[in-house]
């Protein structure tokens, strides 16, 4: 019996426009984002664990060269056969790469080179959008997309990176001038949520990385959630009271960090507690304000001191459902957690990341993609904790109530935040 031909796959112009526009936007906001650092500043690497500007927005177009361009794009001539060994960040499929703690020993190649690169590599992607053979744009399109997702995520790590950096300077410059405080001070109040058996996780259907599926069901019990994140002032009252003096609100490894490390109060806090230092540069602790750069450890200790817990996951994820809808991302320009605005649970999305109670795992039934993007999230699955919502610096329209971002249990520099739960609903 005669093979019946396949009609070759249509793709409508409109499509690719689309995307070539979404490409656009948002490479253009990673450079957007760097219009206020001087050479010098880009240049900086402050911790092990944050990465110089330059090697960022070297990094998310050296992502598209290799999974995109590479594989899709036929007679692509890489911008530098070194750049592979420089920019891969942790692809031990892809090869070798340059240690992660020396990254801001890299003073070559230039930030002037890292710019012809990107520009190199968005020529290449806009004509595989606009020209590739439908076959080929059916493949490519969701490595495209994870690209996209992923330069958001570098580009809230430029902010967190860069804040880092200035805050080491004994001058204390400031990334961008202050903002007006955008909202009033709300009393904290509790919220019944009914638990059950409840679906968690994206659904098959729209953009979401591997690890937020599959979609499966869970128990929930009962619990109450506060309707805003732990203030300033009510963390300044744990201090106060001795939290960081006495063992018994940590966890055992916790208290062996407080001590190696000194920790008194959240990163950024002035010895006195007056001052925090922000992306305008050192300004006065807003006592309405969300608590901002506590690790998953100073937390937990505030959630026992306080007599409640963090809430798990899932927990968050079925409560985001009736949360109100405002947010303060990066868009809306202020750069830090702004107190809470009036509403039953606010500031679920944006303002500060919220610590939950549960480790990162794989859900039931999560497999790695294969491949080298197989490594973007699975092989992270120990040792971590799970934070949602989004803060003052993530990007508008990249977070999802299905989001699982995830940093280890120490981790600070994050703009990470507490919000309680409660057993007693």
């Amino acid at each position: 019996m005669a093979a019946v031909a396949r009609a070759p796959t249509r793709v409508e112009p409109s499509e690719r426009t689309d995307a070539c526009r979404a490409y656009h936007t948002i490479r253009r906001q990673s450079e957007r984002l760097t219009e206020p650092l001087s050479t010098e500043d880009q240049l900086l690497q402050s911790m092990p664990d944050a990465s110089p500007t330059k090697w960022h927005l070297a990094h998310t177009a050296w992502f598209f060269e290799e999974f995109v361009l590479g594989a899709y794009a036929p007679g692509y001539a890489r911008f530098d056969a070194d750049f592979g060994f420089l920019f891969n960040s942790y692809y031990e499929a892809v090869g070798p790469r340059h240690p992660r703690p020396e990254r801001g020993m890299l003073s070559r190649p230039s930030l002037d080179t890292v710019h012809a690169y990107r520009r190199h590599v968005d020529q290449a992607m806009v004509s595989l959008i606009m020209t590739t053979g439908a076959d080929c744009w059916t493949k490519a399109r969701p490595l495209i997309e994870l690209g996209l997702h992923h330069e958001q995520q570098h580009q809230e790590l430029i902010l967190m990176d860069i804040k880092h950096a200035l805050s080491r300077n004994p001058l204390k410059p400031a990334y961008a001038p202050p903002t007006p405080r955008h909202r009033a001070e709300h009393a904290q109040t509790w919220h019944a949520i009914p638990g059950g058996l409840c679906l968690v996780g994206a659904k098959s259907d729209g953009f979401a990385f591997d690890n937020e599926r599959p979609l499966h069901k869970t128990w929930i019990e009962p619990f109450r959630l506060a309707s805003r994140p732990v203030t300033n002032a009510e963390y300044r009252a744990f201090i106060d009271d001795g939290g960081y003096k006495h063992a018994a609100f940590w966890l055992a490894d916790a208290w062996r960090i407080v001590g190696e490390r000194d920790w008194r109060a959240p990163l950024y806090w002035s010895d006195d507690f007056s001052v925090h230092f922000t992306l305008a540069g050192e300004q006065p602790i807003d006592p309405a304000g969300p608590v901002c750069h506590l690790s998953f450890y100073e937390a937990d200790a505030y959630a026992r001191w306080a007599g409640k817990r963090l809430p798990r996951e899932e927990e968050w994820e079925v409560a985001v459902s009736s949360a109100d809808a405002q947010a303060n991302f990066v868009s809306a320009g202020a750069l830090h957690p702004q107190p809470a605005p009036a509403g039953a649970l606010v500031q679920m999305f944006g303002d500060v990341w919220e610590w939950t109670a549960s480790p990162y795992v794989g859900y039931p039934g999560f497999r790695s993609a294969s491949g080298a993007v197989g490594e973007y999230n699975g092989k992270f699955m120990c040792g971590q904790f799970v934070l949602r919502g989004g803060s003052a610096v993530t990007p508008e329209g990249h977070v999802r109530p299905t989001y699982r971002n995830f940093f280890p249990p120490d981790a600070r520099w994050a703009f990470s935040g507490v919000r309680l739960a409660d057993d007693n609903a």
